[in-house]
């Protein structure tokens, strides 16, 4: 509720009428001083009988003033006080004090200098009250009506004044904040097709190293049973060329990505719905692969079951290249706030896929940082290699 008096339509009205046409403003200002000194020197000549063309020429000079109050708001403010001074040392026709002074100490709390209005007006206000007590003039009249008239007004403008600067100024600051926050939010825009380029950088890598480990087992596979077993051999080159076929489809979709900021519809999501094409090609390469599931299966977070998918993904390509194993056991085990996921396997262990000896490890444990998870591998007391994986239902909390 702080800014809701800085809404209130009033404000609005009159600062788009003090600012948006100054010269205008200025102009009504000269005239309305004008008429307003004017009208008591034209009553005191007509009871007089005696013209005072200098009082006139202070009329001028304190409406011409009304025109420098924005450039020069407290000499303009002085002025103005001095010409009263003047005026009155003179001992011309008695006029109002108000209307002249109004706009400098209006523009002086505008521009922020409203002590100096403050104190420019109680100066004024005390000056003209001794000097009228002076000439004899009624205490009551003096003190009662016209000091309580002087103080509403002169409180009047320069309290409009402070409330349209700080009006502005709550307005330049939401503008500055709002500047800020379209800045920060380019920012993350950037970071976010940063992130997802290197996302996209990475599944490009795991999908190439993961074809070429399939290409490289069912090319050694078919070498060797060509003559012994065709069949196999028919079968190992299939699933060459299935892999090959794959992963052009799916260079087309990455490069896709890359060149137009999204993926291609058609291309299939990676995910664990498609855990059997791997535990598949990993069959058909000759590992023997089961795959149990613990606890009610769970829809995971688009990017989390991606996550899920390159993880087993990664770990059956270093099965393949490193391990010579025979048999791989995946455990998807579901649980309310995460999936873990275990990929065994019963090969030499990890002497030949050392935790930091390259990029697949570390690009799994990259992702799952990511989301908040986490990778930990490990070789178990029966021999083989170990990776588990934690990655939250929720994305990183």
């Amino acid at each position: 509720m702080a800014g809701t008096w800085r809404e209130h339509p009033l404000w609005s009205t009159v600062d788009a009428m003090l600012t948006r046409r100054p010269l205008l403003t200025d102009a009504a200002l000269a005239v309305l001083v004008v008429i307003a000194v004017s009208a008591p020197i034209i009553a005191n000549i007509g009871r007089t009988g005696q013209p005072s063309p200098l009082a006139f020429v202070f009329v001028g000079v304190l409406a011409g003033l009304m025109f420098l109050r924005r450039r020069y708001p407290v000499l303009i403010m002085l002025l103005s006080t001095a010409t009263l001074i003047g005026y009155y040392i003179l001992e011309l026709p008695p006029i109002g004090l108000a209307v002249p002074l109004a706009a400098p100490l209006y523009s002086a709390a505008e521009q922020g200098r409203t002590r100096a209005a403050i104190g420019v007006a109680a100066a004024v206000m005390v000056i003209s009250t001794v000097a009228r007590l002076g000439e004899g003039d009624d205490p009551a009249y003096v003190l009662g009506l016209d000091f309580g008239g002087w103080i509403a007004l002169f409180a009047a403008v320069i309290a409009l004044g402070d409330a349209v600067r700080s009006r502005r100024g709550w307005r330049a600051e939401l503008a500055k904040q709002a500047h800020a926050a379209e800045l920060e939010r380019e920012r993350e825009a950037a970071a976010r097709v940063e992130q997802e380029r290197l996302r996209i950088a990475r599944d490009l890598h795991d999908l190439l190293a993961h074809t070429v480990a399939v290409i490289s087992l069912h090319t050694d596979v078919a070498r060797e049973t060509l003559r012994e077993d065709p069949d196999r051999a028919e079968r190992s080159l299939t699933a060459v060329r299935t892999a090959c076929s794959e992963v052009v489809h799916e260079l087309r979709a990455t490069l896709g990505a890359l060149r137009a900021g999204e993926s291609d519809p058609d291309a299939p999501v990676p995910g664990l719905a498609r855990l059997p094409e791997l535990t598949d090609s990993a069959t058909t390469a000759g590992l023997t692969v089961r795959v149990r599931t613990e606890g009610p299966a769970s829809p995971l977070p688009a990017l989390a079951d991606a996550t899920a998918y390159r993880v087993v993904q990664e770990a059956l390509s270093n099965i393949r290249r490193h391990a010579a194993a025979r048999t791989v056991e995946i455990t998807l085990t579901y649980r309310p706030e995460h999936l873990h996921l275990s990929i065994r396997d019963d090969g030499h262990g990890p002497s030949a896929t050392a935790d930091g000896g390259g990029w697949g490890i570390m690009g799994m444990r990259e992702r799952l940082a990511l989301l908040g998870g986490e990778l930990r591998t490990s070789a178990p007391g029966g021999g083989g290699f170990l990776v588990e994986a934690q990655i939250p239902m929720r994305g990183r909390p």
